[in-house]
């Protein structure tokens, strides 16, 4: 017997940064990091709330060991297939390293790039008050920004590679400082990755938009994650915030394999895998390949 009320089930309104801001005080905010279309129909499926098409696809999915290298076109590329997934979630493209730090027009250009050929909902840019006039200048273009503090991958090198941000009071204070400059420059949305979790709380409750934490602490308004981790879907370094909900890295070679098994004994395709021809046809076929067949009879095979 179906369910009426379920099938007449309004779906889930689709997610817009003003409904993301909204949600401070609410509830959490479910963040996932993808990079195509099936993964963001699973994302979508689960129920994220935004899917970023992270710069982290140069590490993830492209094998890379830093983020520098993707360009503008790799990140609106990836953008625009997770947007073919139709996600209710909040599409967010990452603008790649100096795609927004020479001018105001290059970065509203790169920005626009994202909207119109990636189907973006908004942006992500990394960097504190040295990044709001970039990030006022999108805002001006109509184009929703989120902001991104603490370890700011882009910036590894002037780091001197991934740590952990804001254990002096001195630059946790300004990271304090940055947060309030996003917020007052029109961010919907801050990304806290690898800081304390007390300097996280302390930015969360002295915003008004939401944080969303990676690798700072359960206080923040949401949390993110990449796909791949969070699925194990993957090898290499995995980072202490990451939590494995499965292994599908595991999963996935123990199919592969019992697929290429199947290959070497035969047992791969079998009768129901295999397209066959009609009876008739397939007799026509086998008369008109035998040998020494003569023009006429071939011609009275196809009439057959």
């Amino acid at each position: 017997m179906s369910d009426s009320s379920t099938a007449n089930k309004t779906p889930p309104a689709k997610m817009t940064a003003p409904k993301i801001r909204a949600l401070k005080g609410d509830r959490k905010i479910r963040m996932v990091t993808a990079y195509d279309h099936p993964s963001a129909r699973v994302a979508d499926r689960a129920g994220a709330d935004i899917i970023l098409v992270g710069d982290s696809v140069a590490n993830v999915v492209l094998g890379r060991g830093d983020t520098l290298s993707v360009t503008v076109d790799d990140m609106v590329s990836h953008t625009a297939a997770v947007a073919t997934a139709e996600p209710r979630a909040l599409i967010v493209g990452d603008m790649p390293w100096l795609s927004y730090h020479s001018s105001r027009e290059e970065t509203v250009r790169n920005a626009g790039r994202f909207v119109r050929e990636g189907k973006a909902e908004a942006v992500k840019l990394e960097g504190g008050r040295k990044r709001v006039e970039m990030v006022s200048a999108v805002l001006d273009a109509e184009i929703p920004v989120m902001g991104h503090l603490g370890l700011t991958p882009q910036s590894v090198n002037a780091m001197g590679g991934y740590r952990v941000q804001g254990k002096q009071a001195g630059v946790a204070y300004e990271l304090i400082s940055d947060a309030k400059a996003l917020e007052e420059a029109g961010a919907f949305a801050i990304v806290l990755e690898a800081v304390p979790d007390l300097l996280a709380n302390m930015i969360t409750d002295e915003l008004t938009i939401p944080t969303i934490g990676i690798g700072a602490g359960v206080g923040c308004d949401g949390q993110v994650l990449v796909y791949h981790d969070v699925l194990g879907y993957g090898e290499g370094h995995t980072a202490k915030f990451v939590r494995q909900y499965t292994n599908l890295s595991d999963i996935a070679v123990e199919a592969m394999s019992a697929f290429f098994a199947d290959i070497d004994s035969g047992a791969f395709p079998s009768d129901a895998e295999t397209y066959h021809m009609p009876a008739e046809s397939a007799e026509v076929l086998e008369d008109l390949n035998k040998p020494h067949t003569s023009d006429l009879m071939a011609d009275e095979a196809m009439e057959r």
